[in-house]
């Protein structure tokens, strides 16, 4: 006769007692400041608009140089689109280098004015050297997305035209030709699409580096946020810029001279109205022995 082992469940082990006056982990409270994104209503743009037009007023001698400054960049685009337009994706990089820096230096004027200072052209040039490896690296992603957008439309062209990369009179035909409405409707997707991934990388990013001193992907992550949260506000105040910026294109450009200071005013307005800095609790006060 065989014995049988009976199966049985594992005995329960015995609760763990805690040790007398133990207590949870809790992280220590943070040292920096942490920023808040602040409900936005559809007047808001309109808010930042007239405030960046203050701004110029305040200070027209520096707008109007970088008004020139952006017109400049048009000319030279619109030159090159028309006989070299092989070369424009070459000069729009070159602009996505210099455009940042240009922006920052408007930032800084509408900063100083915010402030109470006094700002003058000499220090809006240099407000970017404090900055330069942020900007630097914001300004490679935006080159880097630039290249992807590039290419991503030379794959719809050769998508649907097989005999070669139309001429500049060819593409404008091409757009306006009521037989190729689905290579303009995939084309205005793809360029919305990258569109508005740059715009919603850089919508607050390069203000918030200069008023913070951060580092670039903090900037861009806080951008993302602040579409994430307003998602019907920022779209509407990045209707307002292309329509504005298409108004200055629309007259040969020199618009420029004044839309492009006015939208970079308007702009570190939208990142202030957009993000508030909630600063950190005091540290309490050590205990004294008595």
């Amino acid at each position: 006769m065989t014995d049988r082992a009976t199966d049985s469940p594992p005995a329960a082990s015995p609760p763990v007692q805690e040790a007398a006056g133990y207590q949870p982990y809790v992280p220590p409270p943070t040292t920096v400041p942490q920023a808040v994104m602040v409900p936005l209503g559809l007047r808001d743009p309109l808010r930042w608009l007239a405030r960046g037009w203050a701004d110029l007023r305040a200070a027209p001698g520096i707008a109007l140089f970088y008004g020139v400054c952006f017109w400049l960049m048009a000319v030279v685009l619109t030159l090159v689109f028309r006989n070299k337009p092989e070369y424009v994706m070459s000069i729009a990089s070159g602009c996505l280098l210099v455009g940042p820096f240009l922006a920052m230096g408007l930032y800084d004027v509408s900063r100083r004015r915010e402030a109470g200072e006094q700002p003058a052209l000499g220090t809006s040039l240099t407000a970017w050297d404090r900055h330069i490896r942020s900007m630097g690296m914001l300004v490679l992603v935006l080159i880097v997305l630039e290249l992807l957008w590039g290419r991503a439309s030379l794959v719809v062209f050769a998508v649907f035209f097989n005999t070669g990369m139309p001429s500049t009179t060819g593409v404008l035909q091409a757009i306006f030709n009521p037989e190729n409405i689905e290579f303009v409707l995939v084309y205005l997707m793809v360029g919305g699409i990258f569109a508005l991934l740059v715009y919603s990388t850089t919508v607050v990013s390069i203000p918030m580096i200069l008023d913070r001193d951060t580092d670039a992907i903090s900037a861009a992550l806080t951008s993302i946020r602040v579409m994430f949260a307003n998602p019907v506000t920022m779209l509407w105040w990045g209707l307002l810029i292309t329509l504005l910026i298409g108004i200055g294109l629309a007259t040969w450009g020199l618009g420029l001279v004044v839309i492009g200071p006015l939208l970079g005013h308007a702009s570190w307005h939208a990142y202030r109205g957009a993000v508030r800095w909630q600063e950190p609790p005091a540290a309490p006060a050590p205990a004294t022995v008595a």
